[in-house]
């Protein structure tokens, strides 16, 4: 049982890693057009990067419980 959620434990903190590079490199391509385009609307890119930071806190939060699970079982 440890084992597998040791497995899902490493998924979770890959998936966080690749949601927060996602989120770095949607703000690193904001363009000073975007950011002035503030009274239409959120911009296309301020969407993906609130999907980006939102996926990240799903995933940190599966990997809190995971590794609360394996505390559990180690016990």
């Amino acid at each position: 049982m440890s084992i597998f959620l040791t497995i899902l434990l490493i998924a979770a903190m890959i998936a966080t890693v690749t949601m927060l590079v996602r989120g770095i490199v949607t703000f690193l391509k904001t363009t000073e057009a975007d950011l002035k385009a503030g009274g239409t609307g959120p911009s296309a890119s301020g969407l993906k990067q609130n999907k980006a930071m939102m996926g990240r806190i799903f995933f940190q939060a599966i990997a809190v419980v995971i590794a609360a699970l394996l505390m559990l079982v180690a016990r």
